[in-house]
Formats: C-alpha cells, sequence, structure tokens
C-alpha cells in the first residue's frame, strides 16, 4: 500500500499578522471555555483541504498548483471580524473573517479546485468562506462568555499574497503540525 501524508493548500501568513491574532486570542483563551484553540504558529488561510494523499502525488499537485495561481496577480488580504460557523449561537468554529481580499481568495480556491480536478479530486461540496480558524468548540461550557468578549474588534494590517502553499498535517495529541512541501508563486 502506498505511503500517504496528510495535506492542504493554503496561504500563510506574516508574522505581523500572526502577533495580531495572538494579541486578540490571549483574552478569549483566558475564559476558559471548552474550546481547542489553534495555535497561532498553525494559523493560515486554507483554499483546499486535500486529506490523505499518496505522496508521490506530491508533485503533481504542486503543478496543479502553480497552474491555479499561473495568471493571477499578487493581491492584498486586511483581515477584520469574528463570528462562528454555523454561527454564534451555536458554533463549532470560531473564526477570524476577510475585509479585504475575499473576493481574491475565493476566485483563487476555485480556480485551485478546478485544477486538481484532473488529479481526482472533487470540488468543494460546500461554497468557499475565506476565513482563519480560532478555536473549535468542544462543548457549549465557558462560550458564551468568549463570544461576549468576541465583540471586541479585531482588525489586522493589510499584507501581500503572492504565493500560495501545499502543506503536510502531521496530527498529534498537542495539536497539528504544518510543514511546508512546496509553494506556487504568482506570475500573474
Amino acid at each position: 500500500m502506498a505511503q500517504t501524508i496528510r495535506t492542504f493548500i493554503a496561504v500563510d501568513l506574516p508574522d505581523s499578522v500572526r502577533h495580531a491574532i495572538r494579541h486578540y486570542q490571549e483574552p478569549l483563551k483566558d475564559e476558559g471555555a471548552d474550546i481547542r484553540w489553534v495555535r497561532t504558529e498553525s494559523i493560515h488561510l486554507t483554499l483546499k483541504f486535500l486529506g490523505e494523499v499518496p505522496v508521490d502525488q506530491k508533485d503533481e499537485i504542486l503543478k496543479a498548483a502553480v497552474q491555479a495561481v499561473k495568471s493571477v496577480q499578487p493581491f492584498t488580504v486586511t483581515l477584520s471580524g469574528t463570528g462562528g460557523f454555523p454561527d454564534l449561537k451555536n458554533p463549532r468554529v470560531l473564526w477570524v473573517g476577510i475585509l479585504r481580499g475575499a473576493q481574491e481568495l475565493t476566485d483563487l480556491s476555485i480556480r485551485l479546485n478546478n485544477a486538481l480536478i484532473p488529479l481526482g479530486f472533487e470540488m468543494d461540496k460546500r461554497p468557499f468562506k475565506a476565513h482563519l480558524t480560532l478555536g473549535r468548540v468542544r462543548s457549549m461550557r465557558g462560550v458564551s462568555s468568549v463570544i461576549e468578549r468576541m465583540a471586541d474588534p479585531f482588525e489586522s494590517e493589510p499584507f501581500k499574497v503572492n504565493e500560495i502553499n501545499l502543506f503536510k498535517s502531521d496530527l498529534n495529541p498537542t495539536g497539528a503540525v504544518y510543514t511546508v512541501l512546496g509553494c506556487a508563486k504568482m506570475e500573474g
């Protein structure tokens, strides 16, 4: 049986944006709610989750990603606002939203999906919603106080997106560890 790796394609974040997210996330964590918080060094803008793929398919996936971004112009993203999926009344996921660059990220996700179809990957069933996951709610214990604190506004400095990365995800008891396997730079 072929060896597999768990993979996804995403936009990585600058350290300054990670710092802003960490600064926002810390008081939320202090509420002690039953939430599994994403470590800030692991936060990224996922464009396509691929799941378990054969190791020897990595290069083909990267070539498809390069094709997907070939004529795409680099663009600017600003993070702003917070929310929950499916909503804040009964959230399963808490997130930071996108103020600027959401349409470009959606278009990039569609291009990526289309480029990966010939490799056997299906189009995502749910429409793409650009966001960064802050945490996953395990139970509603203490969540209402976190949601109250999320009313504090969040906005990052703008940052340039000029590449996407193929990541490997290794699941550990302390949380997932992500490794960049390759990058596709925008040439547009």
